[in-house]
């Protein structure tokens, strides 16, 4: 199981990365901008249980990887923080010119906009290497059980982001408004989450 302290490190850490501005949360506010909170919310929670099947690949690869090769497995630390710290370097780079621009004006039942929401986050080969680097940054590997703990990570994580993509659907007008109004707060939550994702990148290298 996870400690408190292991489980808030996470949660400060994977609010952090949802907020900052990236496709899925600006294709929600879109969405909910262009056809209403209703719809907004319901591709925002795809998107988030789209998270669960990248869950399963992070715990069942990294576990596979431990028991049957440390050397492929240092491999994949090395790659993960490797890209974990180009991702840092491209948000800090970034001016913030992430937009909410408004979805194409077709009709569609906030059933089928879940599901487009699902089917967009789990066929996402960026969102698997981004699991595969992150969650295992924060297992404490004298607990034990590395792909329960990396499980038990990835619920909190698509937890977390059902709440806040489903909030962002629901105030999605308020929200698109806001950052009209200072475009410089999302370059700021880039470079902030850039450092972040430098600083695991560069953790997940040197850990042993």
């Amino acid at each position: 199981m996870l400690t408190p302290e292991q489980l808030l490190a996470f949660l400060a850490a994977a609010i952090l990365l949802t907020l900052s501005p990236g496709p899925d949360n600006m294709m929600v506010l879109g969405i909910g901008m262009a056809k209403g909170r209703l719809r907004g919310m319901a591709f925002g929670l795809g998107c988030a249980l789209g998270c669960l099947s990248h869950t399963l690949l992070a715990a069942l690869g990294v576990s596979a990887l431990i028991a049957a090769s440390p050397l492929a497995f240092t491999a994949l630390k090395i790659c993960g923080g490797l890209y974990l710290a180009w991702m840092g370097f491209n948000a800090i780079r970034s001016r913030g010119g992430a937009s909410a621009s408004r979805a194409e004006d077709v009709v569609e039942s906030a059933r089928t906009l879940f599901f487009r929401g699902v089917f967009a986050n789990a066929i996402n080969p960026k969102v698997v290497l981004f699991f595969l680097s992150f969650l295992p940054q924060f297992v404490a590997a004298q607990r034990g059980d590395a792909n329960l703990q990396i499980a038990l990570l990835g619920l909190a994580f698509t937890a977390q982001a059902a709440v806040l993509f489903g909030l962002l659907g629901y105030f999605s007008g308020a929200v698109g408004g806001w950052l009209s109004r200072r475009p410089r707060a999302g370059m700021w939550l880039d470079r902030i989450a850039g450092t972040i994702f430098i600083a695991l990148g560069l953790r997940l290298i040197v850990a042993r």
